[in-house]
């Protein structure tokens, strides 16, 4: 969990760069926000899922919308070892020849892109994770601890505006608002969407994946905030059932 003052201070910039735009803030916002504040010169999101095709989200030029086309085809790189692995992958000199030998492929034709580092952070719920935030520089460039710090809160609010936004199966739209929730306190919204998911998996007997898709696609349903739906599953509002559509218990037992 990041602290509440880095937090608060990276909702900040990211509702600016949304002003901007005149829109409701979204993940491109994220990556327009994290290239203002970090060393790097650009930044990506890509969606991906272990059971269902991965695809970039945005870009904010050229060189990142290629890095993570590139990933995501080739099947190597930061991005898919962030991923997979579940931890943050830091690459500052794709030149090295560790990078080399681990991203035979990768780290050449991101070079020719026009990169010289890439740091990829998983967005990361728990066990869920619906993508990668790819940040990258043109130059050799190490993040300090304050910067990766940084960095790694972007990423936390990514993940929230995604999965709040973003319900793949069902073909929600990306970038619905998390502007009029007042931006909740990203560690306890996090933690309520975890307990809901855990909640799920005994309800209905199943996985942790696909508690969650089921806890998504309520919300979808029904047009509510995937954050309320998660709290009235841990309220005991509302119960989900294996063979029936969930119920709402007015007495929260």
């Amino acid at each position: 969990m990041r602290s509440d003052s880095r937090s608060a201070r990276i909702q900040v910039l990211v509702a600016e760069q949304a002003a901007r735009r005149g829109a409701r803030v979204g993940v491109l916002d994220v990556c327009t926000a994290a290239v203002a504040a970090l060393p790097v010169g650009g930044a990506g999101v890509s969606a991906m899922s272990k059971t269902a095709a991965s695809h970039p989200l945005c870009s904010t030029d050229d060189i990142s919308e290629q890095l993570e086309e590139l990933q995501l085809t080739l099947g190597e790189g930061p991005c898919v070892d962030a991923f997979t692995h579940g931890s943050a992958v830091l690459a500052p000199d794709l030149l090295t020849g560790a990078l080399q030998d681990r991203w035979s492929v990768f780290a050449d034709a991101a070079l020719e892109a026009g990169a010289r580092a890439v740091f990829a952070l998983p967005l990361q719920i728990g066990a869920i994770s619906p993508g990668v935030l790819d940040l990258y520089a043109d130059v050799p460039t190490a993040l300090d601890a304050e910067e990766l710090a940084d960095a790694l809160a972007f990423a936390d609010l990514a993940t929230l505006l995604l999965l709040d936004t973003r319900i793949e199966e069902t073909g929600a739209p990306v970038d619905r608002a998390l502007a009029d929730r007042g931006f909740e306190d990203l560690g306890g919204y996090r933690a309520e969407i975890d307990q809901a998911t855990g909640i799920l998996t005994v309800q209905l007997g199943v996985g942790i994946d696909e508690a969650f898709v089921r806890l998504r696609a309520h919300a979808y349903v029904q047009g509510h905030r995937l954050a309320d739906v998660a709290a009235d599953v841990v309220a005991h509002r509302l119960r989900f059932f294996p063979d029936s559509e969930p119920k709402r218990t007015d007495d929260g037992n």
